[in-house]
């Protein structure tokens, strides 16, 4: 039962990362049929990330009223229905209304999963469920690629990946009975201390260490995001690349993030969760200091980005039960949500003014100074909560 119950958790992170990657697909056909700006699928994105925010921060409170199983099936309908309802939009104003319940659903889903694997299984797990997320959203434009090109319309492509959301409901709710025993049989749950009242943001913050780990999300996510949005401008831009090789080069970004959760889970059973953090830090450090020597450099150093980058999400997660306790784990994987999803949202368009206003060049700069406070503040969070701690 054991073994079914994670077989369908890694089914839903690939449902997870499904819709992901589907508005970029699909815009481009999208907004001349709605007869908007390309622009305006920053409106969509940011009521998306709007949601994910307000469900992330709501996690603890419906986790230990619902439980995970109901808020995972919950929260994947939610998003089926939002899919389905983007594939019969007909007006931009409906692809934003639909945008709400799609935010809502995708963080509940997100922070609620995180800290059940984070609970109940090893940190391998971890790591290759947030591959399969890799996996599901490098499936997503292939699914609209297939509408398109047969001349369905992308329609059709939001309406194949809503119909695998309903099936997946489905079967979370008649996984429902694995979650609850799963749950009634955890160690931490029988002595009552999870029972406790859902913590306020306020409460959240006090906790030592918690701001730290918040910034160390906000900036992991403001560097990541940040590569894989510029890395083509910057080498079309800096470097001199065509445009079409500068897009090949950017993807070996995000093969390096999939791949690299691949073999993280296999260097976690002799690592543990802050060596891996600190070894995906050096690598991503490693990486910047390659992007300013040519096209080579610029090649080898985004595929070291991507390879750092891999461990370093599921890591921190994974760790959270262990540096801030069980009973707090799922208020504070919220507000870790909450912040990745804040600087996913904020930074990447900060360093598009940056960019327009001094040099698409200062690129590298701005991700060492992302990564500089990532590991500053990581390190400090270690500070507060492993005294006297051998592990950390």
């Amino acid at each position: 039962m054991f073994q079914l119950l994670l077989l369908i958790i890694y089914i839903a992170f690939i449902s997870l990362g499904l819709p992901d990657s589907l508005l970029g697909s699909a815009w481009p056909a999208m907004y001349q049929e709605f007869s908007v700006p390309v622009s305006y699928a920053g409106g969509i994105s940011m009521i998306i990330a709007a949601g994910t925010i307000i469900s992330s921060l709501q996690s603890d409170r419906l986790t230990k009223k619902l439980g995970t199983g109901k808020v995972t099936a919950v929260s994947v309908f939610m998003t089926a229905a939002a899919l389905f309802g983007f594939s019969i939009s007909h007006s931009y104003i409906a692809l934003c209304l639909w945008a709400v319940p799609y935010g809502l659903g995708a963080g509940s889903v997100d922070a609620s999963l995180n800290n059940y694997v984070a609970l109940h299984y090893a940190s391998r797990h971890m790591s290759w469920l947030h591959c399969m997320w890799g996996v599901g959203a490098s499936l997503g434009p292939y699914i609209m690629g297939y509408a398109l090109a047969g001349g369905q319309g992308w329609n059709m492509g939001y309406r194949y990946i809503s119909v695998l959301q309903i099936v997946l409901t489905a079967v979370l709710i008649f996984s429902l009975p694995l979650w609850k025993k799963q749950e009634n049989g955890s160690a931490g749950q029988t002595d009552g201390k999870w029972k406790t009242k859902p913590l306020s943001l306020r409460q959240i913050i006090k906790i030592p260490g918690a701001k730290e780990v918040m910034v160390t999300f906000f900036c992991y996510c403001a560097l990541e995001q940040t590569t894989g949005l510029w890395a083509s401008s910057y080498l079309v831009l800096r470097r001199g690349l065509s445009a079409e090789t500068a897009a090949g080069y950017a993807s070996l970004f995000f093969m390096g993030i999939t791949t690299g959760r691949a073999f993280s889970g296999f260097l976690t059973i002799k690592l543990n969760d802050t060596q891996m953090i600190r070894l995906g830090q050096g690598f991503i450090l490693l990486g910047i200091a390659f992007l300013p020597f040519g096209s080579t450099g610029s090649l080898l150093g985004l595929i070291l980005i991507g390879l750092g980058c891999a461990p370093v999400y599921p890591s921190i997660i994974h760790s959270t039960p262990e540096h801030f306790g069980a009973d707090k784990s799922q208020a504070m994987i919220g507000v870790q949500m909450a912040s990745a999803y804040v600087g996913t949202c904020f930074m990447p368009p900060v360093f598009g003014l940056i960019a327009n206003h001094v040099s698409i060049s200062v690129f590298p700069v701005y991700l060492l100074a992302a990564l500089a406070l990532m590991a500053a503040m990581h390190e400090k969070m270690l500070s507060k909560v492993c005294v006297n701690k051998d592990e950390c």
